[in-house]
């Protein structure tokens, strides 16, 4: 699937080639920390498949429980979180769902780290729901 994104400013724009099955949430602590909220929806496009359009964005270098070290790149204008790849390149890059002008076709299909979920976030169909600010 193609997919074109960017962050919140339009400094950074890219396009991809991902596949719908890889859309996942991550409940992980650091993916909480990183987003700011109770969980993060990511999409991979696999080795070569994700060219930056415009802009350069900044990264940030994570380490992992695991010890392993991955690049978060974010747009140093407005701090929006565009992608995640490993530091030896060619990798592939995660996307940030949330990002891509396609979000709504990319139903995430698993949820990993389900040990540190945010419990109130696995049913939120009772909370009231308003269409607009």
């Amino acid at each position: 699937m193609h997919v074109t994104g960017s962050c919140h400013c339009g400094f950074i724009a890219y396009e991809a080639e991902v596949d719908p099955a890889t859309a996942r949430i991550c409940h992980c602590r650091d993916c909480q920390k990183l987003s700011g909220s109770a969980f993060r929806a990511n999409v991979r496009a696999e080795i070569g498949k994700f060219r930056l359009l415009s802009g350069e964005p900044a990264i940030y270098i994570k380490t992992a429980e695991s010890g392993n070290k991955r690049a978060h790149a974010f747009c140093p204008k407005c701090g929006s979180p565009v992608y995640t790849t490993a530091l030896e390149q060619p990798a592939p890059h995660n996307l940030r769902i949330g990002a891509l002008d396609q979000r709504a076709e990319l139903k995430p299909r698993r949820r990993i780290w389900c040990d540190s979920m945010i419990t109130w976030s696995e049913d939120i169909s009772g909370i009231e729901k308003i269409g607009g600010q």
